[in-house]
């Protein structure tokens, strides 16, 4: 990113880069078709398909596995059946928000081109930036008439970015054409990762740049919106991205020439509605047009309004963790997943505490709510967060002497906190 500004986590500004490109293994493998449930001009996924591996765990023995310390991504969540009202509520969120996220895709679009030019290529991080980078591809198209190559790849907090993947992408594209792409912000977690693997690279023209639908949590001058409002790719697991797992690296199944893996759940095709959320919010593309994103009483374009937002990110929701942590005595940041999106995660695949929300904005979390009263969640509203909801992950750790911490107790923040699963 050419400007990141300051981030108290760690993320810095990307040194110049030596010139020099990396070796490439001679054969690189070749990625798996056909894979997922989009149409193959969509994406590539370039994931290794791990077919029938049993590496699902039901929700609590896999939470008590990671707050253990096992590593998130050497197995999966069992995949959410979601309830008929919370069917319905999906598919009224997405007809109230089809023009709403063809916006924010539009802005984002014209700011990829801006920045990188007809020549881009879509790097999407799977999953939650796949139906992203689909819909980025397809505004392209509509908007620029660019045929635009999009792939996805996995990217996995505290073991880095797919390397093979990226060889793969650098043995065919130039590095300066490459755009990373995900779904949204949250704490800002997945930009380190990308920068830390761009750094280690040092391919000149590889920049860490990441577009994001939306950015709440300030940290990206790249993004369509820096609202906090429910994206219905996010109400869903597999059945809105593609049929697709999350991504998987467990040395049983994946070697080092693999790409990193995932399954396709084949068995959940009468459920897919992935086709039917990007196709409903390209449809929305006519109505947006020239005027992306534009509120009625602006002569600005979506591109110039999203440009005189921009700034240097602050990152203000790692300082909003901070005082949520506080507030709870929450000592792993890891356990607060602050976003409309990153709460709907906790409440699909982890166990979940408390759900924070703005009461304000509560017209847009009716998926949020009804999974919170589905799944028994205390909801505690608080007019002072600055995104619109946030899920708080139970905390399972023990003390020392070997009694469990309650929720709520104070205690110091670690230093040493594991990486965050979702």
């Amino acid at each position: 990113m050419s400007d990141r500004g300051s981030d108290p986590a760690g993320a810095r500004t990307v040194a110049p880069r030596s010139q020099t490109q990396p070796s490439f293994e001679p054969q690189p493998p070749q990625p798996p078709q056909p894979f997922g449930s989009y149409p193959a001009a969509d994406v590539t996924w370039l994931l290794k398909d791990l077919g029938d591996a049993a590496l699902e765990r039901p929700l609590d023995e896999r939470e008590e596995a990671i707050q253990g310390g096992r590593h998130y991504s050497e197995m999966l969540p069992v995949e959410y059946r979601p309830s008929e009202a919370y069917q319905a509520l999906f598919i009224e969120a997405l007809h109230s928000s089809a023009q709403r996220v063809a916006a924010a895709v539009a802005a984002v679009g014209d700011q990829i081109v801006e920045r990188r030019g007809p020549e881009v290529v879509l790097a999407s991080l799977a999953r939650a930036g796949t139906p992203i980078g689909v819909l980025i591809r397809r505004w392209l198209r509509f908007r620029h008439g660019i045929d635009t190559p999009h792939y996805t790849l996995s990217i996995i907090r505290g073991r880095g970015i797919d390397l093979v993947a990226v060889r793969w992408l650098l043995a065919r594209h130039r590095a300066e054409t490459i755009q990373f792409v995900d779904g949204w912000t949250g704490k800002g977690a997945i930009l380190r990762e990308l920068v830390a693997a761009c750094d280690g690279l040092h391919v000149a023209g590889l920049r860490p740049d990441l577009a994001v639908l939306a950015d709440p949590g300030h940290c990206t001058d790249l993004f369509g919106t820096r609202d906090d409002f429910l994206i219905p790719s996010a109400c869903l697991n597999a059945t809105v991205s593609g049929l697709v797992s999350r991504t998987v690296l467990n040395d049983r199944f994946v070697g080092p020439g693999d790409f990193h893996g995932a399954k396709w759940y084949r068995e959940l095709a009468g459920e897919d509605v992935s086709n039917l959320f990007v196709d409903t919010v390209t449809a929305a593309f006519d109505s947006v047009g020239e005027t992306a994103g534009k509120p009625p009483w602006s002569t600005e374009s979506a591109a110039e309004s999203a440009r005189r937002e921009r700034c240097a990110p602050t990152w203000a929701g790692l300082a909003a963790v901070r005082t949520i942590q506080d507030r709870f005595g929450i000592a792993d940041s890891n356990l607060v997943k602050p976003g409309v999106g990153e709460t709907t995660r906790v409440l699909l695949r982890r166990v979940p505490w408390k759900v924070l929300i703005n009461p304000d904005r509560a017209r847009d979390l009716g998926p949020v709510l009804l999974l919170a009263r589905e799944r028994g969640v205390e909801i505690v509203e608080d007019l002072t967060m600055v995104y619109s909801a946030c899920g708080i992950i139970r905390p399972l750790a023990a003390d020392p002497a070997g009694a469990a911490i309650a929720p709520g107790t104070p205690v110091a923040r670690s230093s040493g906190e594991r990486q965050d699963p979702t």
